[in-house]
């Protein structure tokens, strides 16, 4: 027999909760507003309300992902799988300003291995130094490309970037600037992210087993 209790659900809030059998002694509720199952309370710190939030933040302050698990007492395995959830759940900012300067530049990492050598190019406003977009590969016209094309759709007043032999075959002439210096913001912001984010940082054990977990970090990092 099903006993109605005074419950509010733990996700949408809503109070058509109902009893629905125990687990490890503790009383499970149903809600038929949402369709999901949830205890009062849990012993295991991964339920807690505040985790992902710890995560982002020890994400952004050099912890690994073993680092993390210890600090907060959950297993490897969770933190992993919500670091994936975090970075699905965020939105890359719609950049619209029209007449921006932008910088461009590439960051290497490993993957899986260091023999496996992976690269991040990325682009940020010169003015805010905010990133507008990035992605993770190899350095080839094919992949560099959807990032020229994007910050193309606004119009920018100039796109500076190194002496790659890429970049001008992508760029038009007449806004894109090569010369000693130009990209001084964006290599700064290549040595802070190596030193936020332990996956990057140089002459260290820690880097990324699969490509997914780098490009959710990275998310996470930028506009998590």
């Amino acid at each position: 027999m099903v006993i109605f209790a005074a419950m509010n659900c733990k996700n949408c809030n809503q109070s058509n909760c109902i009893k629905r059998g125990k687990r490890n002694g503790k009383q499970r509720y149903f809600c038929k507003d949402g369709h999901t199952s949830f205890q009062n309370s849990y012993s295991y710190k991964a339920y807690q309300t505040t985790t992902d939030a710890l995560i982002k933040s020890l994400l952004k302050e050099s912890c690994g992902v073993l680092s993390i698990a210890r600090i907060i007492g959950i297993s490897k395995n969770t933190v992993l799988s919500r670091m994936l959830k975090i970075s699905h759940q965020i939105k890359v900012p719609y950049f619209n300003r029209l007449g921006c300067k932008f910088e461009v530049n590439e960051l290497w990492s490993f993957i899986g291995s260091k023999d496996n050598v992976a690269w991040i190019t990325y682009a940020i406003e010169r003015e805010s130094k905010s990133v507008v977009d990035f992605f993770v590969g190899r350095k080839t016209k094919d992949t560099i490309r959807p990032l020229i094309d994007k910050l193309m759709l606004v119009q920018p007043k100039s796109i500076y970037t190194d002496r790659l032999n890429i970049y001008p075959g992508l760029t038009p002439k007449e806004i894109h600037k090569v010369f000693r210096y130009c990209t001084n913001r964006i290599e700064r912001k290549n040595l802070t992210l190596r030193t936020h984010i332990k996956r990057l940082s140089r002459r260290i054990i820690c880097f990324s087993r699969n490509k997914r977990y780098l490009i959710a970090h990275l998310r996470i990092y930028f506009w998590g």
